[in-house]
């Protein structure tokens, strides 16, 4: 895995030393990445949160890493394909004491940032927040939010999408695990369990539902049935998990909603 800088632009809250640094992995978010970090420093200036933003561009073929530079993060490129491998690697040069990942397609607002800090602040070691799909969506994927999101809470798991932790309980748990190409989310939130206190935010984030519009239903079976019956050692092959590794599809038409 080779590592560089990109002639990192600071943001505008990051004078000074950061009291939070925000990861972003992607890979060729050319698309959805701009919007992301236009509410992100919404957020932290709303917010007034002094902070750095790590944007790991992992092998992209478009320009994400010319947009994040543009948009003033700090770009760090890693040629890994693997999301494990690339949030390590922007924890790796993080320098504030408490850290958050953020997905490339996912939207956050200064309530879920200061409620994350609020509750580090108190003594959490790490946490998530409520996902929302980005509107609109057809009523069976908003029945499906819910249903997903009550087993995320009833399990006390951290969608990858947003979480965010302290750097002790980062570094204790030696960070995410590079056996799981999917799924490392889950095992980061246990891990950080063992740590002490984690919580799961009321604030929500939004997250894109471009998986919902890119892949049928029958796929989605699919690959919940190959979980079901190969377990975890599905996500230890990337070869296996087109769903997140494949080529990036165009969405497909929309249904009625």
């Amino acid at each position: 895995m080779s590592m560089n800088a990109h002639n990192p632009v600071p943001a505008p809250s990051s004078a000074g030393h950061p009291t939070l640094s925000i990861v972003i992995p992607a890979h060729d978010e050319a698309e959805q990445l701009p919007a992301t970090l236009a509410h992100l420093f919404t957020a932290l200036r709303t917010a007034a949160i002094q902070a750095e933003i790590i944007v790991v561009d992992d092998a992209s073929t478009d320009t994400t890493a010319a947009m994040a530079t543009a948009a003033g993060a700090q770009v760090v490129s890693v040629d890994a394909r693997h999301i494990a491998a690339a949030r390590n690697a922007g924890a790796a040069v993080a320098r504030a004491p408490r850290l958050c990942f953020i997905d490339a397609d996912t939207h956050v607002d200064a309530a879920v940032l200061q409620a994350a800090l609020r509750a580090l602040e108190a003594g959490a070691s790490g946490g998530g927040a409520r996902v929302r799909l980005q509107r609109p969506v057809a009523w069976h994927a908003r029945l499906g939010e819910a249903f997903f999101g009550a087993l995320l809470r009833l399990g006390r798991i951290a969608p990858g999408c947003f979480l965010f932790c302290s750097r002790h309980a980062f570094d204790a748990t030696g960070g995410f695990d590079l056996r799981f190409y999917a799924g490392e989310d889950v095992a980061m939130s246990r891990a950080l369990a063992r740590q002490g206190r984690f919580v799961l935010l009321r604030a929500p984030v939004w997250t894109s539902a471009r998986k919902l519009h890119s892949f049928s239903a029958w796929e989605h079976l699919k690959l919940f049935a190959a979980l079901a019956r190969h377990g975890r050692s599905l996500l230890h092959s990337r070869e296996r998990l087109a769903f997140w590794y494949g080529p990036r599809r165009p969405p497909r038409p929309p249904t009625r909603r």
